[in-house]
This record gives C-alpha cells, sequence and structure tokens, in this order.
C-alpha cells in the first residue's frame, strides 16, 4: 500500500500515523520528491482501513500495491534511484561504462587494462577475482589475490572496483570493493542476497538466465528488505532456443524495467552474445533503448585470455566503441530535452 500525502502536510499528523502504522506492524519508507512525500507501507496491510487512512487530513491519496515487491517497486519511490560510488553516480541520465577483463589475471595484466579504458572514457573497473565456471576444470580465478590487484588498479588510475561475490563466507574479503556483483547463477541464492541487505556496499544483481522481470525484482527485494537501497540492474542475456550467440540479449527489459521499479538498469552485451563483434551493436542499442550503464570485457590478448577471450574487446577497438557510445548517449539526451 501506499499513502501519499499532500504538500503541505502537518508533521505531528505525519508522525501520528506513523506511530499508528507500526503499532499494527507496518514497516514504512519514505519517498520525498519533488512533488509528493510518499510513505510506502510493507507488511501485512489487507487489515487496515483504506477508506480511513485516506479521509485524514494530511493524506492526498491512498494506493494499494499488488505487486509482491514493494522497496524495488516505482510506485513506492516515483524517482529514478541514483547510486553514488565514489566519484561516478549510476542512474540519473549518467551513462557508466564498466570496463575490464572477465577474470583477473595478473596484476600487470588488470592495472594495463585499467589505465586503457579509463582513457577511453570507462568510469569504473570491472574484473573478476572468483569465477562461476560450468566445468570444474576451467580457470577458477586468482580468489583473494585478484582481489588484491583490483585494489592496485584502482590505485593506479582511481576507477571504482566491481566484482563478483559468490558465496556468503567471502563478504568479509570484499569489505574494500566499491560494487559487490552477484552473478546469474547466483540471483536467487537468498541466503546470500540476506546478507547483502545488511551491509551498504552497492549491489549489482545480474539477471538469471531463465529469470522472470518479477524474479529479477523480487532478487532485489531481497537485498532491499534488508535494508540496502543500494540496488542495481544488469541485463546479461537469457536462455532461448537460439543457440548460435551464447545468450539472447533482451533489450526489452531495459524499457520495462523503467517502469516497473526506480532502480539503475545496466546491460552486459559480452556476456549476451559470446561474441566480441556483437558487443558493439547490442551496446549501441542498449544506450538508444535507454540503459543507464554498461558493463564490457576488455582484454588485452584475447586469444590467450585464460576466460572469456572471444567476448572480450581489445583495448583500440573498446577506445572506438566508448567514443561511439557517448556521443550517442549525447544525442539521446538531447532528443529527450
Amino acid at each position: 500500500m501506499i499513502v501519499i500525502l499532500k504538500r503541505d502536510h502537518n508533521p505531528d499528523q505525519l508522525e501520528g500515523l506513523v506511530s499508528w502504522l507500526q503499532e499494527k506492524g507496518i514497516t514504512i519508507h519514505t519517498s520525498i520528491g519533488e512533488a509528493n512525500t510518499i510513505l510506502g507501507l510493507v507488511g501485512d496491510t489487507s487489515k487496515l482501513d483504506i477508506d480511513l487512512i485516506a479521509a485524514l487530513d494530511i493524506v492526498e491519496d491512498v494506493k494499494r500495491v499488488q505487486e509482491p515487491y514493494k522497496n524495488a517497486n516505482r510506485k513506492f519511490h516515483p524517482e529514478d534511484t541514483v547510486i553514488q560510488v565514489r566519484d561516478t553516480q549510476i542512474g540519473g541520465g549518467n551513462l557508466t561504462i564498466m570496463a575490464g577483463p572477465c577474470s583477473v589475471e595478473s596484476e600487470e595484466q588488470v592495472v594495463a587494462i585499467a589505465k586503457a579504458v579509463k582513457a577511453s572514457g570507462a568510469t569504473m573497473l570491472r574484473g573478476g577475482a572468483f569465477k562461476p565456471r560450468t566445468s570444474p576444470y576451467a580457470f577458477q580465478g586468482l580468489g583473494q589475490n585478484g582481489l588484491e590487484f583490483l585494489k592496485t588498479a584502482r590505485a593506479e588510475t582511481g576507477l571504482p572496483i566491481v566484482t563478483e561475490v559468490m558465496d556468503v563466507a567471502q563478504l568479509s574479503l570484499f569489505l574494500d570493493v566499491d560494487v559487490i556483483q552477484v552473478g546469474a547463477r547466483n540471483m536467487q541464492n537468498f541466503d546470500l542476497l540476506r546478507a547483502l541487505g545488511h551491509q551498504e556496499k552497492p549491489v549489482m544483481i545480474k539477471r538469471g538466465m531463465s529469470a522472470t522481470y518479477e524474479e529479477w525484482l523480487m532478487s532485489a527485494e531481497y537485498v532491499m528488505a534488508g535494508g540496502n537501497e543500494n540496488v542495481i540492474l544488469c541485463e546479461r542475456g537469457i536462455r532461448t532456443f537460439e543457440s548460435y550467440t551464447r545468450n539472447t540479449l533482451d533489450l526489452a527489459a531495459i524499457p520495462v524495467l523503467k517502469k516497473l521499479t526506480h532502480l539503475p538498469v545496466i546491460v552486459d552485451p559480452s556476456h549476451a552474445t559470446g561474441k566480441y563483434w556483437l558487443v558493439d551493436s547490442l551496446a549501441m542499442g542498449a544506450v538508444a533503448a535507454g540503459t543507464d550503464g554498461l558493463q564490457i570485457e576488455v582484454h588485452n590478448d584475447p586469444a590467450h585470455a585464460l576466460c572469456d577471450g572471444p567476448q572480450s574487446l581489445k583495448p583500440e577497438a573498446f577506445d572506438l566503441l566508448a567514443r561511439k557510445l557517448l556521443a550517442l548517449h549525447t544525442a539521446v539526451k538531447a532528443l529527450e530535452e
């Protein structure tokens, strides 16, 4: 249920309303916008008298919300969420470009790539230290050493780092990571999501390969229900009958999620296609569709990469793409104004 307050609402009356609702076991999330203040009521609201609440002097309107996700729902929070990560912002009309190798292979490698992508316009460094792989014999990442190499690259370039956590037990290692990524395989690892909700670090949730929009938003809800509202959604392709590409990128997710939720939405065209030569077109399409950012894999020697080389761009190719993306984003914003 959401309660929309009048612009000139009385603070004392509001305090009384909030106290009354809390006595009934209702959790209240307040969203203060330019036009209205909205109270999002979470809990068993079925027994609340909607007419009684609507009759209060301070109340403009009351609406019941049918969707199971409350905190992530745009109805509860009409204005877009903007997430601050060091000196960069995700959302709010910005185009955040996260770039870097699929896997951190050495300190020299990740520092060199970080410097290259920053020079091309990237605002965040992505890189895997812990890697969930289909085969137990494939390269699993450098683990804690990989995290340290990412931090070195951050110190050298100033780029915030985003990297994937695989298990609750690893969280103590991620205290100095800027954005914690939840991979597609872990989108419904509810114990992990709950734990991420009890810390303040931004969390980026990749869509599960067979997840519906609602299931994806419910994963975000798990994190937000714990008190952490710094959640980012990442479309990385879903599994369909088509086998030519690694996955099928669902660009419709961008406008759909913009309608359903206030959370930032970014796109990963690298994992979606599995082919470096498709990344350019789909990244441009994502910007045209209104994405808040992109996550693109860049490797200085894709032919010898330890993980996902076929979908990685060389630094020079990324440089060209980044310039096109930023120009397209500027043009799209100008057309919208």
